[in-house]
This record gives structure tokens, C-alpha cells and sequence, in this order.
């Protein structure tokens, strides 16, 4: 077996790769901000690179080992005037906007010339998502909390890989009126019931979407997890429901993803993964 080396001996600066909780040490759901889809700022090996996501402009170090998705590349032209503006702001907070806008731009570039495939997909349901937290619930993370009684907070992320909303109390204390209220919420979705109690002590439910096939079909997915999750607001805060209306009412939902010209899927364009080299799985 000496003529196979047994790891990748690519470098990955300059790569633009998709990373989720697992290659943030188990953040779950990610923070607000960020959209899952980072430029390899330095990185010899999968095992440790510095990375910047093209969502909130925060330079992170990931371990991509478990599962490597390179979506594109970048220009060593690019790469340099990123490396710039994330030093600027790192020396000055005031700066992040240039960076955060840099980013963001290079992100819609990127997915607009992909389109909507399965690698593309998670980014995508990300960024959707993450305009339901800041309608719902605006904070560091992208998690949508509601308080279901007196000490008792239910919060919800995304699985983005799945596309499942993973409903968590914060205890494991039985929750009875959560558990009536996903049915309604989200008819015709089985959410699976707490058989026990994760690391963190406390009871979850997983409600799966399906994997959506087409970006209308991933557009639908959010629309019926933003009507679910108004509807738990709706049941258990009524006053901030009545805010949040309030504020969408005058300023309108936020829709992210209508910024981007994004083309058909590859099923309808009768494409495959191997038409498109530069996305690859390692």
C-alpha cells in the first residue's frame, strides 16, 4: 500500500468550503450571523484551518476532517483583500461592516453561479432560517426561544443537513403542552416524541421536513416552519406576538434568499455532481 498515501495532500487556502456544528465543536444551530459557508484564509490540512465566513465576516478555526465540502474557489487576488479586511477588522470593530459586506456579496456570487444542488442546500436553508430568528427572535444565536411556562424555555434550531427542527426544553421534565402544541403547529409532521434526555439533561423533539429537492421546495419547508413557529409564540407569549406582528406588519418578513438569482436544481437540468468538478466530497 505504499502508493496510496492515505490523506489528502491538497492545501486548502483559497478553498470555499460548507461547515456546520460538528466543525464548530457541537455549537448548535451556529450563531445568527453566520451562514455555513467560509473561505480557507490558511490551511495545510482539513484538521486545522482559518476560515471566515461569508455571512458574518468572524474568522473561525475549523477541524473539517469528519466531512470536506469544497463548493468553489477564490482568486489569490480575492483572498489577499479578504485577509485585509478581516486584519482591519480585527484592529477595529468600526471596520467589520467593509468585511461583512465584502463577504456577503462573494457569497451571492458563489451561490448564484452554482445554483441550488445538495451541497448548496444546506447554505441555503441557513440563510433562510436565519431570517426566521431575526423575525422571531433576534440574538447571538440562531435559535428561536419561547418560554412555555413559569422557568420553562423551549428553543428550536435547524438541523441543515437534515432539514429538521430540533425542539428542545430546558429540562428533562416532561412538557405536555409543548408536545400538543408541535401537532398543531406543524400538522401533518410527525414530531418524534422524547423517548429520553440528550447529554444536556434536557427532552427533544426532532421534526423532519423532508430533503427539499428544489429551491421552491426548500422555500416551502421555511414558510411552514415560520407559520409553526409563530403559532408557538402566538399560544405562549401572546404580547410578544402581538410585537413581533407589529414589527413585520410595518417593516415586512425578512427574505434573504430573494436576493439571489439562484439557477434550477440540478434534477430538472438532468445534471449530476460529476458535471461540476470544482464541487467535490472528500
Amino acid at each position: 500500500m505504499a502508493d496510496v498515501p492515505g490523506v489528502c495532500e491538497l492545501s486548502l487556502t483559497r478553498a470555499v468550503v460548507q461547515y456546520g456544528d460538528a466543525h464548530e465543536m457541537g455549537r448548535r444551530g451556529g450563531l445568527i450571523a453566520d451562514i455555513g459557508m467560509a473561505v480557507v484564509l490558511a490551511g495545510r490540512f482539513a484538521s486545522a484551518v482559518r476560515a471566515v465566513d461569508l455571512g458574518s465576516g468572524t474568522v473561525k478555526d475549523l477541524n473539517l476532517t469528519t466531512d470536506l465540502v469544497i463548493l468553489d474557489w477564490v482568486h489569490q487576488p480575492a483572498l489577499a483583500h479578504l485577509d485585509s479586511l478581516a486584519a482591519a477588522a480585527g484592529h477595529d470593530p468600526g471596520n467589520g461592516g467593509r468585511l461583512r459586506s465584502y463577504c456577503f456579496d462573494l457569497a451571492t456570487h458563489i451561490l448564484d453561479r452554482r445554483g441550488f444542488t445538495p451541497l448548496t442546500r444546506p447554505v441555503l436553508l441557513r440563510i433562510g432560517y436565519r431570517d426566521l430568528c431575526r423575525d422571531l427572535d433576534l440574538h447571538d444565536h440562531a435559535r428561536i426561544r419561547v418560554a412555555t411556562g413559569p422557568d420553562r424555555i423551549a428553543t428550536a434550531h435547524l438541523d441543515f443537513d437534515s432539514n429538521a427542527l430540533i425542539v428542545r426544553t430546558s429540562d428533562r421534565m416532561p412538557d405536555p403542552a409543548l408536545a400538543a402544541e408541535l401537532g398543531v403547529a406543524f400538522q401533518g409532521l410527525a414530531a418524534t416524541p422524547p423517548t429520553g434526555v440528550d447529554s444536556d439533561d434536557a427532552a427533544t423533539w426532532r421534526i423532519p421536513f423532508g430533503i427539499p429537492a428544489t429551491i421552491a421546495e426548500l422555500r416551502r419547508s421555511l414558510e411552514i416552519m415560520r407559520r409553526g413557529l409563530n403559532h408557538l409564540v402566538a399560544h405562549f407569549e401572546p404580547v410578544r406576538h402581538r410585537e413581533i406582528g407589529a414589527l413585520t406588519s410595518t417593516f415586512g418578513e425578512r427574505a434573504t434568499l430573494d436576493r439571489l438569482r439562484l439557477r434550477p436544481s440540478p434534477r430538472s437540468r438532468r445534471e449530476s455532481l460529476s458535471t461540476h468538478p470544482a464541487m467535490t466530497v472528500h
